[in-house]
């Protein structure tokens, strides 16, 4: 009897590995097929194994979902009616199975963003309401904010916000919150991806050649970057006049009392009010006040700076400057009030002190160009003041046009900016008919004044 059940036992786990060897070859089989197709881009041929894989065994492997959304995406496009919204409808479906079956490799911003975005982008076929889209978005950000980092799906997020204000659906305070949300949010991923290119940018300026894998990386996150710059002005012209003066003014007037021991509500509002050049109104100073005095700061150290100085109170000024820069310890935040100080500074005419800000920038956050685009803009404001002759005050060009020429090599976003700054610097620098006639080609000129350095003329 034992002998039989035995050997019962036997053909039952012999049939049963033989059947999942079987399911194993035919899914094998499917998935090869699939990927071969897919890879060669033909995506119509690939679509039938795709789906009775998908069908069969939904857990197989995760080429299934990277590959299907490809597959899918080409129905989408050469598809219209009803059958567009069926294979809408299918990649949405998709990223939710993909989260079933592989949770740990579908990270729950990013898909769900995704979700919101192509629903976005075809609204009219699936019939879709801003105020619908914008809830989605809402909700994907709520549910993880950490990997909700498309550029474009940021912006799509904002500008769904901004419609709705315009709409009368949503209030000014709601809106300007979502700014500053979605201002911070690009901030961080700026500051992440700037980390990142700083080392490559680093070891290239010690001499030190790329991998090819570091250069591929560069090439990323300098796409990145350039994404996220581009995104941020374009946040920027969205909310356009909504955050002017005369819209701020009377809505921090009319909160203050609320929110004068909130730290948060103060920050963001010194900030815009800052950035929108606010500043003259007394308000203000009265947040900047209550800012410093409920959370002081390297942040409202600077603010009280600002002030003192407008004031013409320059000597507490620069001591509240450099208690701001002493202060902050992050790095990436400390190159941005480096920065931010160098940029005060500049407005006000103190071009030697600027520049010592800038330069702590760059050395802090080197792939950031506008320092270097900033540094050039004096120099070139100093031409005529800065030269002891007619050429040597042109010769004041090549210096801002060298600086130029730095912003482009080292910042993406700032590649054709910087190299169009670069050559009208270079315009207004001697020719080399002016060379010759001054025979000094190949010398070494003094520049004098705040700049203090020297600059080599071109040999002719």
């Amino acid at each position: 009897m034992k002998a039989k059940i035995t050997l019962l036992f036997t053909f039952l786990f012999v049939g049963l590995n033989l059947i999942n060897a079987q399911s194993n070859e035919e899914d094998m089989a499917a998935l090869s097929i699939m990927t071969e197709y897919a890879k060669a881009k033909n995506y119509e041929a690939a679509y039938k194994p795709f789906m009775e894989l998908r069908q069969r065994n939904p857990k197989f492997n995760r080429a299934i979902y990277v590959y299907g959304e490809r597959i899918l995406d080409d129905k989408i496009e050469k598809s219209a009616g009803a059958d567009k919204v069926a294979y809408l409808n299918d990649l949405l479906k998709l990223w939710e199975e993909r989260a079933t079956h592989f949770a740990s490799k579908t990270p729950k911003g990013e898909y769900a963003a995704k979700a919101c975005q192509l629903m976005y982008d075809y609204k009219k076929e699936l019939n879709k309401t801003d105020a619908e889209l914008y809830e989605c978005f809402d909700a994907a950000y709520k549910l993880d904010k950490a990997t909700f980092t498309n550029p474009k799906s940021l912006y799509t997020y904002f500008s769904l916000k901004v419609d709705l204000y315009d709409a009368g659906s949503k209030d000014a305070k709601s809106l300007f919150n979502k700014y500053d949300d979605v201002v911070e949010k690009i901030e961080e991923e700026v500051k992440n991806y700037s980390e990142k290119l700083n080392k490559l940018v680093e070891k290239e300026d010690a001499g030190t050649p790329l991998t090819s894998r570091e250069k591929r990386y560069k090439k990323s996150y300098s796409s990145y970057l350039t994404a996220y710059d581009k995104i941020s002005e374009s946040v920027d012209s969205k909310l356009g006049k909504r955050a002017n003066c005369e819209n701020l003014i009377p809505l921090y007037q009319k909160d203050f009392e609320e929110y004068k021991n909130d730290a948060i509500w103060l920050k963001r509002a010194v900030s815009r009010m800052f950035y929108k050049e606010c500043t003259d109104d007394p308000l203000y100073e009265k947040l900047v006040k209550a800012y410093d005095e409920l959370s002081p700061s390297a942040d409202t150290k600077v603010f009280v700076a600002g002030i003192l100085s407008k004031k013409g109170k320059t000597s507490e000024a620069e001591a509240y400057f450099k208690e701001a820069y002493d202060l902050e310890t992050d790095t990436f935040k400390k190159a941005k009030l480096a920065n931010r100080i160098g940029l005060i500074l500049k407005k006000r005419g103190r071009y030697g002190q600027a520049r010592g800000y800038y330069r702590n920038a760059l050395k802090l956050n080197p792939s950031n160009g506008r320092p270097h685009l900033a540094i050039a803009a004096m120099y070139a404001a100093s031409a005529n003041s800065c030269g002891d002759t007619t050429f040597n005050k042109r010769a004041v060009y090549w210096l801002a046009a060298d600086e130029a020429r730095k912003a482009a090599r080292v910042d993406p976003t700032l590649k054709k900016s910087a190299a169009q700054s670069a050559a009208s610097y270079t315009a207004k620098a001697p020719s080399k008919a002016d060379i010759f006639s001054a025979a000094n080609s190949g010398q070494v000129i003094k520049i004098g004044c705040w700049i203090g350095a020297s600059v080599t003329v071109p040999s002719v």
